[in-house]
């Protein structure tokens, strides 16, 4: 019953910050001018993820402070996260360059990484050395914090997705008896989620902005990197595997042309799907039926049978790229 009041607790508030918050940055004249990346027309306000970290770090305190068997290294997550989110706050009103960006996110998730404790069964898998590991977890958690950034583009879209993770670790955490602080998280960073779509859903009236994308990516990072290490890399590779092939592939391509990567462009897969005629409600509707399917192919791969649960995810993801490259003009 406790899961269910927090989840309540944490969706109602969560409603009433992020409109707080719009009340405020409607008042500061603190907006996102369209151009010409840009997939909105009108100025509107940015940092409404400002709401959700109000109900989501003061619950993650609570939960890991002061319940039984906090999460591994909840203090260095949370400390990195409001960092981040300072830091991110200050990139919203004025653009501190990304060498500055990359250089704190570094030392956040480094400090984190290096108080990580080995994993029985690795965190990666448990083939390689721990120090080898280590690099890999810092490399590959400061790219989902950036690539959860990246995909934030288009109304709905990462409000859908950390509602999607967030659901799918707290179904994962309570079946694998991974304990009630793991499950709380997950669920309050869910239901944060759900309460900031009140405001965000198209037409939005807030964007997240990087204050709530990189401090709230970094902290779904954290969580994957603990359902890993309890031996379920495949899992936390599969329930979050549309941002990470979307944002992936398109890095790739624009690498291979010699662009800035770190600049915003239009070439996302799902961008490419509101170019091409689909409202963007109805590709984070989309994105959002995808996500159960992944949730789903996980638990086939961990219950029933691990090729037949990866081939389901892989071959779901393909088949909403390829629809999303093809877009439509006449879906309703």
């Amino acid at each position: 019953m406790h899961y269910l009041t927090i989840f309540i607790a944490a969706l109602i508030l969560s409603v009433l910050a992020t409109g707080g918050v719009l009340a405020y940055l409607r008042h500061k004249a603190i907006l996102d001018h369209p151009n010409e990346r840009s997939s909105h027309s009108i100025p509107t306000p940015r940092g409404g993820g400002i709401g959700m970290l109000f109900v989501i770090l003061p619950a993650l305190i609570a939960i890991n402070f002061f319940w039984e068997n906090p999460l591994t290294i909840a203090p260095f997550a949370l400390a990195g996260a409001l960092v981040l989110a300072l830091l991110s706050w200050l990139d919203d009103l004025r653009d501190l360059g990304a060498g500055v960006r990359f250089a704190v996110q570094f030392i956040c998730v480094g400090l984190c990484v290096f108080f990580l404790p080995p994993s029985e069964t690795g965190y990666i898998g448990g083939f390689m050395p721990l120090w080898l590991e280590k690099i890999l977890l810092v490399l590959g958690w400061v790219w989902f914090i950036n690539l959860f950034n990246f995909m934030d583009g288009i109304d709905g879209i990462s409000g859908v997705e950390i509602a999607s993770i967030g659901a799918g670790l707290a179904l994962f955490g309570f079946v694998l008896h991974l304990g009630d602080s793991f499950i709380l998280t997950a669920l309050v960073l869910c239901a944060s989620a759900l309460g900031f779509l009140k405001w965000n859903w198209h037409p939005a009236k807030v964007f997240m902005g990087d204050v709530g994308s990189i401090p709230i990516g970094f902290l779904l990072g954290w969580m994957l990197i603990l359902l890993a290490g309890q031996g379920f890399v495949l899992i936390a590779v599969l329930i979050a595997l549309y941002y990470m092939v979307d944002a992936t592939f398109t890095l790739i391509k624009r690498l291979l042309r010699g662009e800035k990567v770190w600049q915003a462009h239009r070439e996302h897969f799902y961008q490419q799907a509101t170019q091409k005629g689909l409202r963007h409600d109805q590709v984070a509707l989309r994105i959002l039926a995808l996500n159960v399917v992944l949730i789903a192919s996980a638990w086939v791969a961990y219950d029933v049978t691990l090729l037949g649960g990866l081939a389901l995810a892989i071959l779901s993801v393909t088949v909403l790229l390829f629809h999303f490259k093809k877009g439509s003009q006449n879906d309703v």
